[in-house]
């Protein structure tokens, strides 16, 4: 089954086949990473493995299908930790017990924890994990960055300072950090910029909104505090630079921490949120259906099904799967809509429950029904 929408094939991202960013953790560099947190391995061996993971992964991508290519998170143990504690008035800390439970699985006991006043000094190793992707894959190779949202440091941080009133506040100095550190990400090269925000998963459900209200905040204002942040730390960007933004519902190990549908913040992320995109998690029924995308007001904009779980390693039916994509086109044109999973492989560096083959065996599962429904080449 082909159905056309475009007379010529797709080029620029987000692509009809596209994926969400980390992938599984080869053994080789897990052990690494173990030695140098040991202290048995130095920062500059741990550099040297991970460059050439890497630059097998970004490989191993362009062989399966991939167009724009990550460096997998490789040098990350959090898919998000790790930036924001890159920034000023950030730290990491250790829990005494772990985060939210993922299915009643706990997660390792890291979180983030703000001691002053958030700041961007022009300094920010994931700057130079950006130039290091770029130069390994190549100037013909288009190339996707991720980071995690600032909204992030509201919903997820603890504040242990007296520079903010409320956690809100910390928008004023954390918009401008953002927005001049994606900045530098552009002049480095980057074109493709993909913000990662499970906050949104607060407005999903009553009882994740009725969280918000013990925490002395109302849900109703701080969604659109939610989209303000991410509108500024955005606005002004070049217009060469494309930024898509990806919300699931937490991705641990092959478990989630929560459940609902888009309905009940689908007026501010498909109405107001101006990113180019937004590549959702619609793989099961926690996700609730299609019709909020009733609430998308441009057609410049475009939304990535994450039809594919990662989660499991069995193939979905792929009848199933068109299907559902053009179940989804009812609410928005075809042409706005691609495929992907639902989210990374590895959103921590323990991985999904399922092995590098059947990995590689999803991803080429997206490719292969992406072609068939925007044709060859729509990848």
């Amino acid at each position: 089954m082909t159905i056309r929408t475009e007379t010529t094939p797709r080029v620029r991202a987000p692509f009809k086949a596209d994926h969400v960013g980390s992938f599984l953790r080869p053994a080789r560099l897990k052990e690494a990473r173990l030695r140098f947190g040991d202290g048995d391995l130095s920062r500059e061996e741990l550099t040297r493995i991970e460059d050439e993971e890497i630059r097998r992964l970004v490989k191993a991508q362009k062989e399966n299908g991939i167009q724009g290519v990550t460096d997998g998170e490789f040098r990350r143990s959090w898919w998000h930790l790790d930036f924001l504690a890159g920034l000023d008035g950030i730290e990491l800390y250790q829990q005494p017990e772990g985060t939210r439970k993922f299915q009643g699985v706990e997660v390792r006991p890291g979180g983030i924890k703000v001691t002053g006043k958030v700041g961007y000094s022009g300094s920010h190793p994931f700057i130079g994990h950006f130039k290091s992707l770029k130069e390994i894959a190549g100037e013909d190779t288009a190339v996707k960055f991720t980071i995690p949202s600032p909204n992030l440091v509201v919903a997820r941080a603890r504040f242990e300072t007296a520079a903010y009133d409320r956690p809100e506040d910390v928008y004023a100095d954390l918009i401008p950090a953002y927005r001049a550190l994606i900045r530098d990400l552009y002049d480095a090269g980057c074109r493709y910029l993909q913000i990662d925000d499970t906050a949104w998963t607060s407005f999903f459900t009553d009882e994740e909104r009725n969280r918000i209200r013990e925490g002395g905040s109302d849900p109703d204002a701080l969604i659109h505090r939610f989209a303000e942040a991410i509108n500024g730390v955005i606005d002004g960007r070049p217009d060469d630079l494309l930024v898509m933004m990806h919300i699931c519902r937490g991705n641990f190990r092959s478990h989630y921490f929560t459940s609902g549908g888009y309905e009940q913040a689908a007026k501010v992320i498909f109405g107001e949120l101006q990113v180019d995109g937004l590549f959702l998690e619609f793989d099961d029924e926690r996700s609730g259906g299609f019709e909020p995308l009733r609430f998308v007001n441009r057609p410049d904009l475009t939304v990535v099904l994450g039809l594919i779980t990662t989660k499991r390693p069995e193939l979905e039916d792929e009848k199933v799967i068109k299907a559902r994509i053009l179940e989804a086109a009812r609410y928005l044109p075809l042409e706005q809509l691609a495929l992907s999973p639902q989210c990374g492989f590895a959103s921590t560096e323990e991985g999904n429950n399922l092995t590098e083959e059947e990995q590689w065996a999803k991803i080429r599962h997206v490719v292969s029904i992406a072609e068939d429904i925007w044709g060859p080449g729509a990848r």
